[in-house]
Parts: structure tokens; C-alpha cells; sequence
């Protein structure tokens, strides 16, 4: 009751500031819908079983930002969501895995509930900006992106986020501070802590970027939860196509830990864009902890994805096409493949600009393998989502 009254005070008090010039406002309301068919029927009793799931998400965000002065900036964004429908009545510890918060505080309370859906609010931004010159202090729940691919990231040790995610824009966030100090024009120095409940939980890393025959150029190093990191990456062109990559090695602070591994995550991707608008994306991964056979393991609804286990599997291949057949049609088509285990996934989507600031989108995500490789055990899903922004 508690958690729940302060993320109210919280939003009210937001909501409060909206008057104020110097506050930014916005945000958006989403509608999504989602069948689900799994490769087998999903036991829920011992003389019943489902061979598909339903599923509809009423998703709104509000994003808040008080420009307090010219050194100092406030945000808070929230995320308010209504499930609804057959797998809410069929699975109630759904709702236990929606409020799950990973960060130090717990952000996110279920406001009401009932047999077939649950209302769910969470803070997933609320931090203090302070900048001064060349330096920049930020506190609080916040995004640490140091991923420079737009699909692997193994740089990205504080903020892992799955492909598969996609209707999570604004990706997740991490309680803690981060320290910029910009040296010049072109790099930056920064050092991020985030704080948690115990060692294991904890991170402390710092990175520094810089630029060098044009091309953006970054290194990391640090401790995060169970191991040290050592990385870098990089972003820039050949010949107008994006050329980015990135690796990380993460060894084991305990040598006595005989659950944790060490690995090698690295991944490199390339994307061009060419003059009638037509777009292409390739990508690979590698990792030295993966395996060259069956690759299964994971859950559809909840991947555990971390930047040291991107993939199960040791390679992944990604490819990705789109084209806007006309200013208010766009279509999209994304794969995976694990090379070892022969599994793959295929991505379509249309998205269809239905007028000032609303969108409708279908996307499908269908895994195809046999049992027990990376994809062979997700199934099938298809999603329709409607979007207005404001």
C-alpha cells in the first residue's frame, strides 16, 4: 500500500507541475493485441491444456520533464498498463511476473486487479539532472546505453534488452548515478554506479569515447554483479553504409564460483540505406561461451537475457530488410538464424500511419525448429497494435 500511495504522489505531483513553462509533457496511448500458438498445449490443470493464448494490453506512458534552471533538470516517466483476457484468467502469476522490478527500488505496484485483468503502473524513469560546463551528474532510475549495434549489445552491461521486446521503446532503466565529464568537442569520460542489494548485484564501470578517422570509438571496464569487464566498440561508415561493433569479456570476480563462466560476447553489423529509401541490416554474434549444439533453454515470455548471454547458442545471424511503399505504408521483415542448431526466427510487420500521430502496426514473430534448439521450442505469435502519441 505504501509503494502504491507514493507512485501516485509521484505522478500527481507531476501532473501538478504541467503549468509551469518550463515543463515538458508527452507520451502516448497503445492498444496491443496478441495470439499466441506454442509449439505443444500448455498444461494449466491436470485434465486441461491450451493450444493458443490471448492476450490485449492497454499501454500508456507519460513522460515529465522540469527544467528547474539551466543546471538543473528533473524527470520522471511512468508506465501504466491494463492486461487483459484469457491468459490473465488462466494464468495468475502473470501478474506476479509483470510487477517484478529489477532495479534497487521497487517501482512498479499493481493498482487493481480482478479475474481476467490487472492494472499495473511503474516508474521506470525518475532521476535529477545537473550539468556544468563540461560536467553532467546524473541520478536516479535512468537509461545507461552504451551499446553502439541495434541488435546485440554486448557493451550494453547496464541496460540488456531483448530484440524480441519490441513494444518497449524506451528499454529499461538503472538505479544508480552517472558521471560525464566531456574532454572535448568529440569524447567524453564516464563512470557509472549502480547500486544493489548486495555484491552480486552491484556495478561500478567506467567508459571513455573519443573520435578517430571518423569513427566513434569506446572503451569499458568495471565491475558488474559477479564479474569484471573488459570492452570496447565502435560506430562509423564504409563507404555510406553504418559500420558498428562491440565485445566484451566478462570473467568471474569469485574463482570459486562454480555456476558462474567466463565468455567472450562480441558483435559486428552493417546497414545501408539506399537513395529509393530501401533498407538493409546484416549482423553477427559471437559468443565463446555458447554452444554448437541444441541451443533451448529459454521461455517466450521470459528470455533472461543478459549482455554476457545474448544467445545461448555460440553464433547468430540477423538480417533485416524494409521499405516504405508509400509515405503512410512501411513494411519491415527481420530473421535470425543459429548456424549450429539449424533454428530461426522470422520477424514481418506493415506499419500504416492512420493520420496525425496514430499508428497501427501488425507484426508477427515465428520460431521454427526442432525441439530443444535456440528458437525450435517459442512458437508462434502475432501482434496488432494501435498508437496515438501526444
Amino acid at each position: 500500500m505504501k509503494k502504491t500511495l507514493l507512485i501516485l504522489s509521484l505522478i500527481l505531483f507531476s501532473l501538478g507541475l504541467r503549468a509551469q513553462s518550463n515543463l515538458s509533457f508527452y507520451g502516448y496511448i497503445k492498444d496491443l493485441g496478441m495470439y499466441y500458438h506454442p509449439v505443444e498445449p500448455i498444461p494449466i490443470s491436470m485434465d486441461k491444456s491450451l493450444d493458443y493464448l490471448f492476450l490485449n494490453e492497454i499501454h500508456n506512458r507519460l513522460n515529465f520533464r522540469w527544467y528547474a534552471s539551466e543546471k538543473l533538470t528533473f524527470a520522471l516517466e511512468a508506465r501504466n498498463r491494463i492486461y487483459m483476457g484469457q491468459m490473465i484468467r488462466e494464468f495468475p502469476n502473470y501478474e506476479d511476473f509483470v510487477d517484478a522490478d529489477n532495479g534497487y527500488l521497487d517501482m512498479g505496484t499493481v493498482l487493481l486487479s480482478a479475474d481476467s485483468w490487472f492494472l499495473h503502473t511503474m516508474l521506470d524513469r525518475a532521476w535529477i539532472d545537473y550539468t556544468s560546463g563540461k560536467l553532467q551528474v546524473r541520478l536516479g532510475r535512468q537509461r545507461v546505453n552504451w551499446g553502439t549495434n541495434l541488435v546485440w549489445n554486448p557493451n550494453d552491461v547496464f541496460n540488456t534488452f531483448s530484440y524480441f521486446d519490441f513494444d518497449y521503446e524506451e528499454r529499461p532503466g538503472t538505479d544508480g548515478i552517472r558521471i560525464q565529464y566531456y574532454t572535448s568537442v568529440t569524447s567524453s569520460a564516464e563512470l557509472v554506479y549502480k547500486i544493489g542489494h548486495n555484491n552480486d548485484e552491484t556495478a561500478i564501470a567506467g567508459m571513455y569515447r573519443f573520435s578517430k578517422f571518423n569513427y566513434d570509438i569506446q572503451f569499458l571496464g568495471g565491475w558488474v554483479g559477479k564479474d569484471y569487464v573488459l570492452g570496447g566498440g565502435w560506430a562509423g561508415d564504409i563507404k555510406g553504409a553504418g559500420f558498428r561493433g562491440e565485445a566484451t569479456w566478462f570473467r568471474p570476480r569469485d574463482k570459486e564460483d562454480t555456476e558462474n563462466f567466463e565468455t567472450f560476447v562480441a558483435s559486428v553489423s552493417a546497414d545501408y540505406t539506399f537513395p529509393n529509401s530501401f533498407y538493409m541490416h546484416f549482423g553477427t554474434l559471437f559468443n565463446s561461451y555458447g554452444t554448437t549444439g541444441n541451443a533451448g533453454g529459454r521461455s517466450f515470455f521470459a528470455p533472461d537475457i543478459s549482455a554476457k548471454m545474448l544467445s545461448l547458442g555460440k553464433y547468430q545471424l540477423f538480417g533485416q530488410i524494409s521499405y516504405p511503399f508509400t509515405p503512410l505504408l512501411s513494411a519491415n521483415m527481420s530473421t535470425m538464424l543459429n548456424p549450429c542448431d539449424g533454428s530461426s526466427f522470422i520477424g514481418p510487420a506493415l506499419t500504416y500511419s492512420l493520420g496525425d500521430n496514430w499508428e497501427l502496426m501488425l507484426n508477427g514473430q515465428l520460431f521454427f525448429g526442432h525441439k530443444g534448439t535456440e528458437y525450435g521450442d517459442y512458437g508462434q505469435a502475432v501482434y496488432a497494435r494501435v498508437k496515438w502519441a501526444f
